[in-house]
């Protein structure tokens, strides 16, 4: 079956909520085999709601609109999906006396307003709400059926767990699934990953292959749709497996693992202590490493100019001045290693040039540098900044080198 989702409210298209339901739905949906080729976002106007409704009900099995089925003058939802179904609207004396009984027991007036929430398009089966006062509702017509639900997450959660879903498996009869895996990949652009394994996207049907991009980070998402998850995991794994060996010690982690949790189970292990210092990156690799290593991580030291640089550097042992990028992030990783007395001292030391409003792939260099006891190990990235997507990148990049460096596999 096909579904689509239609979120109702004038506050998502203005940006004052963000639209986590649909997402959410999608999820659901996804589990349970259900194809979703659209999701829509609609403000709280009559008309253009009655258009995406009807154009929605043309295309697929099942709409599930969220929001709009308040007790406010403009929630519209009940009145647009009467409209595009050809009922009107009808007070259901069930849903009315629940109301009543729900604001008696809280010592409140049922006010004429709140009157609206118990009345349906005619003919529709209510949907019983325990968690708020507006019952959802579906209406079943020959093109297919419209589910509306609040727009409450924690209300519209339970109402999709534990009644649209299994009404949906009952009607349609939902007998497959759809799982994915996901491999995670560090050190490697978008653009590499997909020369690395583009036949896999181009030439694979169930599963099928995509790439998702997010800073120092590349997820390759391969998903099937089968009888159930373990048949599911079966067509996966082979796919899988050609591209783990494929993007090689690439892939740092699948599905719910983390590159923290990676590196923080690695420090555990190897007994390591850790240190940083940054400059441009102005303390997310701190707190990437404070996530990651928990009271293994000793010390994070932040600047902003090169004279506090250089006195941090001379209160480590290392006195400047000193080289280019790399000399420089060497002999700040000592410094930070030496003065906090940690196993292993890690420096990022970046040099922006440009425009610095950019906030992500800021033009400059970023050199990274892990020193042990005997040897340091240096990386050099020909990007640098401040905005959240740089700094984001910057702490995967020095934590994957870390991971490097405690797995003792060469940089990438």
């Amino acid at each position: 079956m096909n579904a689509e989702i239609v979120a109702v409210g004038s506050e998502l298209l203005l940006g004052q909520i963000v639209d986590t339901n649909s997402a959410w739905i999608a999820q659901r949906l996804a589990e349970n085999g259900v194809n979703l080729f659209y999701k829509h976002t609609v403000g709280d106007n009559f008309d253009r709601m009655v258009s995406i409704l009807g154009g929605a009900l043309e295309r697929a099995d099942a709409v599930i609109t969220t929001g709009g089925i308040g007790p406010t003058q403009d929630d519209l939802t009940r009145e647009a999906v009467a409209k595009v179904t050809g009922r009107k609207i009808v007070t259901d004396p069930h849903s009315l006396r629940e109301l009543e009984e729900r604001f008696r027991r809280r010592g409140f007036i049922l006010t004429r307003n709140n009157e609206k929430q118990a009345t349906v398009p005619e003919g529709a089966l209510i949907i019983r709400n325990p968690n708020g006062t507006a019952p959802a509702f579906l209406v079943e017509d020959p093109r297919g059926v419209i589910i509306s639900v609040p727009g409450v997450p924690f209300e519209m959660k339970w109402l999709i767990e534990n009644e649209v879903m299994p009404y949906l498996r009952g009607k349609f009869g939902l007998k497959q699934v759809i799982h994915y895996k996901l491999l995670k990949v560090a050190d490697l652009g978008e653009s590499n990953v997909d020369h690395l394994i583009g036949h896999l996207i181009a030439e694979s049907s169930n599963p099928t292959v995509g790439v998702l991009a997010h800073p120092g980070q590349v997820d390759v998402r391969i998903a099937a749709m089968a009888e159930d998850r373990a048949e599911a995991e079966r067509l996966i794994e082979p796919v899988a497996g050609e591209a783990r060996q494929l993007l090689g010690d690439h892939v740092f982690a699948e599905d719910g693992e983390t590159m923290e949790g990676l590196v923080g189970g690695l420090l555990e292990s190897s007994g390591e202590t850790v240190a940083c210092y940054e400059d441009l990156s102005g303390g997310s690799v701190a707190m990437a490493l404070e996530e990651a290593a928990g009271p293994r991580f000793v010390q994070g030291v932040t600047v902003n100019s090169n004279e506090a640089l250089e006195k941090f550097a001379a209160a480590g042992g290392e006195h400047p001045p000193f080289g280019g990028g790399a000399e420089r992030a060497s002999a700040l990783a000592r410094a930070v290693r030496s003065f906090s007395g940690a196993g292993l001292g890690v420096a990022v030391h970046g040099t922006a040039e440009g425009d610095q409003r950019t906030q992500n792939l800021g033009r400059g260099d970023t050199f990274m540098a892990i020193a042990g006891a005997a040897k340091v190990r240096l990386r050099h990235v020909r990007s640098a900044g401040r905005g959240g997507p740089d700094r984001r990148r910057a702490a995967l990049n020095v934590l994957s080198l870390l991971r490097r460096e405690l797995l003792g596999l060469p940089d990438a």
